[in-house]
């Protein structure tokens, strides 16, 4: 089974105890139970008991700690297991993910740093049970690193005092090593040094949000700063954070997988054990059609972030295809998310809003996965610089198989300057399109040959390219492209139905057309760009026999396979 059932988990891993940490951490949360969960969430309770199991059982230390710095030979970074792990916890709530989620964005400038000593006082942390921070963002600046205003000044006795606040960090109440970005006052340069939440110059100001989680504004006060808590300086630093950030957004995606797929369950239960008008829920019509779309959008979620894991594992410096696919799991997956939800939503109805339902916290929840990490808008920014060399400029790569072997992700920590994404080239997603000749993916290749000829007889001018609100239209049609390109290689990896295939194509052809409506419908397209726009609204292929299929042996099979301990 492809989603994850954790009444009966199905994942591969070569290692046994990267399979007993995933049924380990199931068995804690359904021996929790979800009265216990709701109530915690209620409640806004911290989240001791997670973490007391965490440092039993050593599994941040497993999972987050590179090899070079491990105990024994199960220790590694591992972003096949991660994946296993992130779904997890977002399939049991946000709160326990994010305390996850932050400890890799805290460890992040720490192991891609050069100081070897903080690197084995984390390690010791890691195995002692630690969670860790990452102070990246300010409250007057957001994320705009440009702009900080921690400060580190330097002394007459070559140490630092380091005087400024962030803002919106979590776990900065107990982090033992808070990764802290600024600059130096002379020179201008910047800085990542760690700093401890329990020392007497560090000031915790308050939570900043309403939940189970610990989200810190933190202020240093004349924190003195030795080189020994210096992680890097000047560009090294600045690459620090934006490597830190690659390596942690793509993890967002996961969050909103492992939440769907919960709420999935729960809603198909309700609605097919549910009687109205002397028939079941699930023989209205509308509402096959709503859980068959948010199941096709749910497994092209996973397929794609499953797919963007191996680029990232084959990554090296003369291959960065991930620097684009890791920002599409974070803004892309992310708002598939929501679709999902808001699908199962208007079947269950007010069920949705009942305290004893996982739905009612999936329902707030999956509203902040795109908003965190940068917005979705900041992503959509990214990703279109690969545009050129993506559609134009096609490179040789060898054929890439999944990359689920138990080795440490080196390439991560070592990712080199952040610089020349415009260089990035891409293999053909031809090869991709042309592995299928099912009618939907047939409709969809037309589509984007339509628009690229767009993109080359009715180029974007240069008042269209720094509108933000044109780029976004544009953005989300390239985005749907470099989208439906590996969920087809993963299809193939995964040897998936046909029939379901197709259905995600017939949402992915009315995806495309609905982008291509908004930028027809943009202030500044132009009489020949709203032509072309015209050319790629198209009609998905009505099949009822491959809807049927996808309805009977993929979505309604769902029915009462799972449920969670009370």
């Amino acid at each position: 089974m492809f989603l994850l059932n954790p009444k009966n988990y199905e994942r591969y891993y070569p290692d046994e105890e990267s399979q007993q940490i995933m049924e380990k951490t199931i068995a804690f949360f359904e021996s929790k139970g979800k009265a216990k969960i709701k109530e915690d969430d209620h409640e806004r309770t911290w989240y001791a008991d997670f973490i007391e199991f965490v440092k039993e059982e050593k599994i941040f230390s497993s999972l987050l700690t590179p090899e070079k710095y491990g105990k024994d030979e199960n220790v590694r970074w591992d972003t096949w297991r991660n994946c296993g792990f992130n779904e997890i916890l977002g399939f049991y709530g946000l709160a326990y993910w994010y305390t996850w989620q932050v400890s890799i964005l805290g460890l992040g400038p720490i192991w891609m740093g050069k100081n070897e000593a903080l690197k084995e006082k984390a390690a010791q942390h890691l195995e002692d049970g630690a969670i860790f921070a990452f102070g990246l963002s300010e409250q007057k600046h957001g994320a705009d690193i440009y702009s900080s205003s921690m400060k580190l000044a330097p002394q007459k006795d070559g140490t630092y005092l380091a005087n400024g606040a962030k803002y919106y960090i979590g776990n900065a109440n107990v982090a033992p090593m808070v990764s802290t970005f600024g600059k130096i006052t002379d020179s201008g340069d910047y800085v990542f040094f760690v700093a401890d939440s329990q020392y007497e110059n560090y000031e915790l100001v308050k939570n900043v949000t309403n939940s189970q989680n610990y989200v810190a504004e933190y202020a240093l006060r004349d924190y003195p700063i030795t080189e020994d808590e210096i992680l890097s300086k000047g560009q090294d630093a600045w690459d620090s954070a934006l490597n830190t950030v690659n390596v942690g957004k793509y993890n967002l995606g996961w969050a909103s997988i492992g939440i769907c797929t919960h709420a999935l369950y729960e809603a198909i239960n309700h609605a097919a054990n549910r009687r109205l008008y002397k028939m079941h829920v699930t023989d209205f019509p509308h509402v096959k059609q709503m859980f068959t779309d948010a199941y096709a959008r749910l497994v092209a979620m996973k397929l794609f972030a499953l797919r963007a894991a191996d680029y990232m594992r084959a990554a090296s410096a003369d291959d960065r295809r991930y620097l684009l696919y890791n920002p599409m799991v974070k803004m892309k997956v992310t708002t598939q998310g929501e679709e999902v939800i808001n699908l199962l939503w208007d079947v269950i109805a007010a069920k949705g809003f009942e305290k004893d339902m996982f739905f009612e916290m999936a329902a707030r929840d999956i509203r902040a996965l795109p908003k965190l990490e940068g917005t979705v808008h900041v992503n959509i920014a990214l990703i279109v610089k690969f545009m050129p060399n993506y559609f134009f400029a096609p490179a040789e790569y060898p054929d890439l198989p999944q990359q689920n072997n138990p080795v440490n992700d080196d390439f991560l920590f070592d990712q080199g300057p952040t610089r020349g994404l415009g260089k990035i080239q891409f293999h053909d997603y031809n090869i991709a399109f042309e592995s299928y000749d099912l009618p939907n993916v047939n409709i969809f290749k037309e589509q984007v040959a339509v628009f690229k000829e767009f993109l080359m007889m009715a180029t974007p001018d240069d008042a269209q390219r720094k509108d933000i609100d044109f780029l976004m239209a544009l953005g989300e049609l390239f985005a749907l492209v470099v989208y439906a390109q590996l969920i087809l290689e993963n299809t193939k990896i995964y040897e998936m139905d046909d029939a379901l295939v197709d259905q995600i194509f017939d949402f992915m052809v009315r995806d495309f057309s609905k982008f291509a409506l908004q930028l027809y419908s943009k202030p500044s397209s132009t009489t020949e760009q709203m032509a072309f726009c015209q050319r790629m609204i198209r009609k998905a292929n009505v099949d009822e026999t491959r809807y049927q299929k996808v309805w009977q042996e993929h979505v309604y099979a769902l029915k009462d396979i799972y449920e969670m301990n009370p």
